[in-house]
This record gives structure tokens, sequence and C-alpha cells, in this order.
């Protein structure tokens, strides 16, 4: 097997770019029905037919490439599948409806970007998941800013936003832990670490939304009240209805698997609406209200399957016509072609070689973590998936932080700052496929708006360039800042495992 040149790989990335920039112009919102899938399987086609021609990398390697990356994206298949199932039952059930009620009936038109901003950061930071909060909380916040007339990108940008806040300083968060692992820092001296650079963001994203608020009017021709009258004539609303999103978050809390929680969460909805919403269940049940196999199918066709319901607007009737999991399918499809193109990239060694060339640039500190924000933007495009595009850079640059005597934190905050948070920009990235997908807005219509995800590399840049609280140890007496040496942590850390091994031991004995 011979290595690639720089050249060789980009190719496959040409190929994509080319072909997406193509469908923009051509398709413009509709990039993800498509156009983006045979982008990703033209490209990875094109990678490894390289492979094989070029390099004589044998096809079960980039088989076993294509596999490995789709056992990553396996849970989040099936994550994907639970949250269309339970925004359809949310819906139905008249959780989301109520919800938007509530919502329009308690919040100023002026204030409400800057509420929701704030609203799913905190329950982001709570769950720690974006993908979660987005699926649930996003979905009726924005089903509400539609009522009230505000414009989609500016609604889908103050949710991902305050979603993708809570879920980098949230210790729950998958990609929180992933990335202080891959950089060998402590999961609390990252979180920590990363709010030197997340709170300016933040800061500024607060008061970007609550000038837009005061600033940018909601359609004026929407009477508020009469919306209000049609989903309450459509949907019976009721406070009662909040416990199953509590019920939700309970379940979040206590740990119970995201795939659990959301099917549960899913299910119970489903059956709740069966009972408490008599006229949306004549709609969807070809059974009379008071025949048993009403309450089977109901719920099994929300949960799976196409609804629509006839409400009292065109607004609502879109609001209430919801897809269930068989929603979720042209999203999965796009997922599978992310898996092929990124497990060729990283079999065929494309991409450890244009990263191996990055490294030349990073001679200080702000090169470093601009060439490694960089790495991370370019791996989110390449391999479409964020946990690819922290495990990757990740791993090829730690070693490279530790020659050059950073903390592993800096490694992991830079991480975080870059792929976690632009993945959600890319129209082809598991990330921008699933919120595009759950809010019915294209990333392309959302991503200008989401202030957050954009500021926070370039706070992290900014910091890196004026050395604010970038911390180093003295590699040959192997010290850190703070004074306390890594052998000499390290034989605390042994001799106190020692000694809680022996003290319970000694219990047993006794």
């Amino acid at each position: 097997m011979k290595k690639p040149g720089l050249l060789l790989s980009f190719i496959p990335v040409i190929i994509l770019v080319a072909i997406i920039i193509v469908s923009i112009f051509v398709y413009k919102g509709e990039i993800t029905s498509g156009p983006a899938q045979i982008a990703l399987i033209s490209a990875a086609v094109t990678g490894a037919l390289i492979a094989m021609m070029k390099l004589k990398v044998p096809w079960e390697k980039l088989e076993q490439g294509m596999l490995e990356n789709l056992s990553n994206a396996g849970v989040a298949i099936f994550i994907l599948l639970m949250i269309g199932a339970l925004t359809a039952s949310w819906i139905q059930s008249g959780v989301v409806p109520s919800l938007v009620y509530y919502g329009l009936e308690l919040i100023n038109p002026s204030v409400f970007l800057i509420v929701i901003f704030v609203f799913t950061a905190v329950i982001s930071l709570m769950i720690g998941s974006s993908w979660t909060t987005i699926g649930t909380i996003g979905v009726a916040m924005i089903s509400a800013g539609h009522v009230l007339g505000f414009h989609s990108g500016w609604l889908a940008g103050a949710i991902i936003s305050g979603a993708y806040f809570g879920d980098k300083v949230s210790p729950l968060s998958d990609t929180t832990n992933l990335a202080s692992s891959i950089a060998g820092a402590r999961l609390y001296d990252h979180v920590k670490y990363m709010l030197i650079t997340n709170i300016p963001a933040i800061i500024i994203t607060a008061v970007i939304f609550t000038v837009a608020g005061f600033t940018i009017h909601a359609n004026s021709n929407i009477d508020v009240a009469s919306q209000l009258a049609a989903i309450k004539g459509t949907y019976h609303i009721s406070p009662w209805l909040l416990l199953i999103p509590f019920f939700t978050i309970f379940l979040i809390i206590k740990k119970v698997s995201p795939f659990l929680t959301l099917f549960l969460s899913a299910v119970l909805a489903a059956i709740i609406a069966c009972f408490v919403q008599p006229q949306i269940i004549a709609q969807i049940s070809p059974f009379a209200l008071n025949d048993w196999k009403t309450y089977f199918y109901v719920p099994v066709k929300v949960i799976s399957s196409h609804v629509d319901i006839a409400a009292g607007n065109a607004m609502l009737t879109k609001l209430a016509s919801t897809n269930g999991i068989a929603g979720m399918l042209n999203t999965i499809w796009i997922i599978l072609c992310v898996t092929a193109f990124g497990g060729i990239m990283e079999a065929a060694g494309f991409i450890r070689k244009i990263t191996e060339k990055m490294e030349v640039l990073m001679k200080n500190t702000v090169s470093l973590v601009s060439t490694t924000i960089g790495t991370c933007i370019f791996c989110n495009i390449t391999l479409a998936d964020q946990y690819m595009a922290i495990i990757v850079p990740g791993k090829m640059l730690k070693k490279l932080y530790e020659e050059k005597g950073y903390e592993g934190r800096l490694l992991s905050r830079s991480l975080e700052d870059s792929a976690t948070v632009t993945s959600v920009l890319v129209p082809w990235n598991t990330c921008g496929v699933m919120q595009s997908s759950v809010l019915g807005v294209p990333t392309l219509v959302y991503a200008p708006y989401c202030f957050f995800n954009i500021i926070s590399p370039i706070i992290s840049i900014i910091c890196a360039a004026i050395g604010f609280r970038i911390f180093k140890f003295n590699k040959p007496l192997m010290k850190w800042h703070c004074g306390i040496s890594i052998a000499d942590r390290d034989a605390k850390e042994a001799a106190a495992e020692a000694a809680k091994i022996s003290v319970g031991r000694d219990k047993k004995i006794k």
C-alpha cells in the first residue's frame, strides 16, 4: 500500500465541493433531498478508485473503513428515528400545541428570540444533548415563532445557538466527554477552561438576539389572537400535558439511554393522544372512537408514518401534519452516504496526509490553535460527522501539543470550539442534516444566524493570539503551570487509588 500525495488526497474533496456548489444553484434549499447524497457517493467512489488503482489499497480495507464509520453513526441513526417518533407524538398529543399556545400567550414578541435562546441553552445544559433539545423544545419554539411571523433563519439560529452552547459546557454531553478524553484533559478542567471562550461568545450572541428582537419585527399581518383560537379549536390545551416533557427530562437526568428515553416518551405521548385529543384521533383512525382497534392503530400510525390533520388555518395545518419515523428516512440516507465517504477518506490515508501537511503551519500558539480549528472544520466538511471531526484531529495533534509544552485542555477546547459547533453549519454533515430535518429549515438558511457557532472559533483564536489564559508546562521538568509535576500528580493519584483498594480489601477480610 502506497502513501497518497497531497493533491491526490484532495481530489475526492474537490469532487464533493464541486457537485455541492452546482447543486446549491440548481436545487437551492432541496440540496439534502438527493443532490448531497449523490455528491457524497460520487466523491466516495472517486476516492475508492484512486485508492485501489493508484495506491493499491485493497477494497476490503476500504470496506472495513466504511463499516467502522457506520458503527460510529449507528447510535445516531436510531436516535434520529426516535426523534421523528417523538416529534410526531408530541404534536398529536397536544404537547407541542400547548407549548406554542402558552408561549404565544406569555412571551412578548420583542423578547421571543432571546427567550428561546436562553431556554434552549438551559435545557441543553441540563440534559447534555443539543439533538434532544432541538428535537423536542426546539420544534415547539420554532412552531410558535412561525405563528408570530419570525423568519425561519432567526428562529433556528437562536434555537441552535442556545442548544450548542448548553451541549458544549455540559458535563453530561457526549462531545464534551469525547474531546476531553481524546486530549487527555480532566473533564471538569476542560469544562471550566471552555468558559473562557464561551462566555464572551454567549454574551455577544445574547446581545445580537436581544437587539434583533426589538428591531426585526415579526409579521404584523398575523393576528396572534386568532392563532391562539385556532390552536385551542383544534387541540385540547392543558398544562397537564406538559408533564410529558418533564417525564422526558426526568429520564435524561436519570441517565436513561437517549434511545430508550425518546422511545418511551414517544409511546407515552401517542397513547395519551388517544384519550386527550378525540377530535384529532377521529381524523387519523378509520375505526370508531370506541373501537379497541383505534387505540392500537393511532399510536402506531402517529409514531411510524405520515399523518394529515385539517386544522383551523393553513399554518396550523402544516404544524399538525407529521411524518413520524418515516420523515427521518431521507436524513438516514444521507448519513449512510456520509459514513461511506468518511470511511474511505480515512482508510485510504487521505485525511492523515492532509492534516500532516497542516502541521507545518503550527509555529506558535495562535497558528497551532488556528490550524487545529481549521483542521476540525475541514474534517467536518470532508468526514461529515462531528465525532470524526473531534477524534481524527485530536488523535493526530495530541502528541504535537505535548511536544510544544501545551496542556491537554488547550487541545480539548480547540476541538470543541470548532468541531462541535461548526458541524451543524455543513449541509451534508450528520448534524446539519439532522437539525435541518427536525426544524424544517435548510442548513444554508439558518447557518448565517447561528451566531454562537460562528463566533466560538473566532474567540478561541483571539484568546490564543493575545495569550490569554494559555497554560504551558516546563518540558524538561515536566511541571504544569500551577507547579505540580505530572509525575508527582500521577504518583499521588496512584497512591490514592492503591489506598482505596487496600481499604476495600481490609474491609472484605474483616
